[in-house]
């Protein structure tokens, strides 16, 4: 049995020109068809001439060329042109003349350059046939000469409506390739910055601390172990982040949740932050987007801290509500001090267009008693 869809993939990949060759067979074949005899064009009304040797020419002129009208449709038009010429002007009148209107419609439609030059020539060479028509005892009036060429005409706008078409769905389909590119790009950097940057804010406080406890054995093991776990979770995260990009490279990436936040909140506690996180109601069994984001605020928030407010309490709040995840986290002292209350760093401002992209909103700024503080409410949709 013929697979149809295997054999349309084949026939897409073939030249262009094997792929018009049909048509120019067709219309080759046309003279041969009984009842098309004496259906063709006439203009000018010349008398009906028998075929001969010429007019043979002629067919071959008006039809084989249309197997190159998208590959070179300036010479597909020439030498129909010329073929139709030969046929009008000697008499065969063969329906093979229907190329002539194809013809143009193919130049409008995939000629790239100097279009109007060509439409220019193509209007003098018309003005020259009907001129030569005229001296050869042509019985028709001007009204015929025009509707015909106007039916040219016709064809040519309609070839040129297909190409300025083709030429906007093709610009349409390069701007959403830029700008899913554009927005595959920031969402690369802001995965990027809210891992790398959270683990190397961490493994550099645990180096720092473990500086002023190299006296201390027992101590000093335990801050480079802090140390290496940080950076076996960083590792595992990259991993994760490039199984996204590379879905097809290994198992199924992680997610990472809300139920994960003990372990950042762990994290922070060896590198010397101390944090308190407090959970009201109960997580969903798999996390959603919802909770990819609060996990991500806090994440955020508690490198801020580590960076800005280093050994400052910090207080880690999370509401599952009904339809929506508060995130809250409060930081004595200026736990992002180069940041304005609008959100002006890149990692608070690529929080706030994920939380914004889910419904939600986001808030970073000191407030009164010297605190600082990160809010975030994401929707989460009613819960079944």
């Amino acid at each position: 049995m013929i697979d149809l869809g295997r054999a349309r993939a084949v026939w897409a990949a073939c030249d262009v020109t094997v792929r018009d060759l049909p048509l120019a067979l067709a219309v080759a074949a046309t003279p041969l068809v009984p009842a098309l005899h004496h259906q063709g064009t006439q203009l000018g009304g010349l008398p009906n001439r028998p075929v001969d040797a010429l007019a043979v020419v002629a067919v071959v002129l008006q039809s084989f060329p249309l197997a190159v009208r998208r590959r070179w449709p300036s010479l597909c038009l020439l030498l129909v042109s010329l073929g139709f010429a030969v046929d009008q002007l000697r008499g065969y009148h063969t329906v093979t003349g229907v190329a002539l209107p194809i013809a143009v419609f193919s130049a409008a439609a995939h000629l790239r350059e100097r279009r109007r030059a060509t439409a220019v020539v193509a209007s003098v060479a018309y003005v020259t046939l009907v001129a030569a028509l005229v001296r050869a005892g042509a019985t028709e009036g001007p009204s015929d000469f025009v509707t015909f060429y106007l039916v040219l005409v016709v064809s040519g706008c309609i070839g040129a409506w297909l190409r300025q078409t083709r030429s906007v769905e093709e610009e349409n389909r390069r701007r959403l390739a830029e700008t899913t590119r554009a927005g595959e790009r920031a969402l690369i950097a802001r995965e990027l910055h809210d891992v790398v940057t959270h683990h190397v804010t961490a493994m550099v406080v645990q180096a720092e601390s473990a500086r002023y406890v190299t006296a201390h054995p027992a101590r000093l093991d335990e801050a480079l172990t802090a140390v290496t776990d940080t950076g076996r979770r960083a590792i595992d995260d990259l991993r994760n982040l490039l199984d996204v990009l590379d879905p097809g490279h290994g198992p199924q990436p992680r997610t990472p949740g809300v139920g994960e936040i003990d372990a950042l909140v762990e994290q922070a506690r060896q590198a010397g932050q101390p944090v308190e996180l407090l959970h009201e109601g109960s997580p969903p069994l798999v996390p959603g987007t919802a909770e990819v984001a609060a996990y991500r605020v806090v994440q955020e928030a508690l490198t801020n801290a580590l960076k800005h407010a280093r050994g400052s309490r910090t207080l880690v709040r999370v509401r599952h509500g009904d339809d929506a995840l508060d995130v809250e986290v409060t930081t004595d002292g200026p736990a992002s001090p180069r940041v304005s209350p609008d959100g002006s760093g890149r990692g608070l401002i690529g929080l706030r267009e994920r939380v914004g992209l889910l419904g939600g909103g986001l808030s970073a700024s000191p407030e009164p008693g010297g605190v600082f503080v990160v809010r975030a409410q994401i929707p989460t949709g009613p819960r079944r």
